[in-house]
């Protein structure tokens, strides 16, 4: 008995097709989902390396924060050793050699807008010498872009010997506060809070004369 050879029908094949395209679209979908999910990670990972790399950048900076003074009040004729406000501080710390020239430096944390709606953190480094910070001699660093929030806060003992409340605005640039707190936030959302205690602030009473 011969046996005759036949194709597939027409119907057969369409389903055949459809099956296939359905197939690849579930392929594709799954790669780029994992895709997608490798890239969100990535970034993920790059905005926790940079708030840790930012974070601890101003705990070393504003923790190693000295007593020194860069400058005196025009019109008052106060030194000034610590000049904190909500969105600039100013103060002096020892410059490590890996940035440049070592020794005391004041160091100018301040803001720029960059555009839509955002900010970017820099600092200025100046050197200081009989109780005058001198001319830049390059310009400021960024240490962050992309911000949406920068706040600083600071706060000392009370009469009572504990840490009084936080306040936006340092009034005694004379001496050192006993903590800063930094927060910052970008356009995913708030990084956490930094808390930085200042080991030299105990050495400046309140009127700014060293202990003795």
């Amino acid at each position: 008995m011969s046996r005759h050879a036949h194709g597939f029908t027409l119907l057969e094949v369409l389903l055949a097709v459809t099956l296939l395209a359905a197939a690849l679209a579930l392929g594709f979908g799954v790669v780029r989902a994992a895709g997608a999910t490798v890239a969100r990670g990535e970034l993920v990972s790059q905005r926790n390396e940079r708030m840790r790399a930012v974070s601890e950048f101003l705990r070393q900076r504003i923790g190693g924060a000295q007593g020194i003074v860069f400058a005196f009040d025009q019109q008052s004729g106060r030194s000034l050793r610590f000049v904190g406000e909500a969105k600039a501080v100013r103060f002096v710390a020892d410059l490590p050699d890996y940035l440049g020239r070592g020794g005391p430096h004041l160091h100018d944390l301040q803001l720029r807008d960059t555009g839509n709606g955002t900010q970017a953190l820099e600092v200025l480094f100046r050197l200081v010498q009989a109780a005058q910070a001198r001319a830049p001699t390059r310009p400021p660093e960024a240490l962050v872009d992309g911000l949406t929030r920068v706040e600083f806060a600071y706060r000392s003992l009370g009469d009572d010997g504990k840490l009084g409340p936080w306040q936006p605005q340092w009034e005694n640039p004379e001496a050192l506060p006993m903590q800063v707190r930094v927060r910052l936030a970008d356009v995913q959302g708030d990084w956490p809070e930094l808390v930085v205690s200042l080991p030299q602030a105990g050495s400046y009473l309140a009127g700014g004369r060293s202990k003795s």
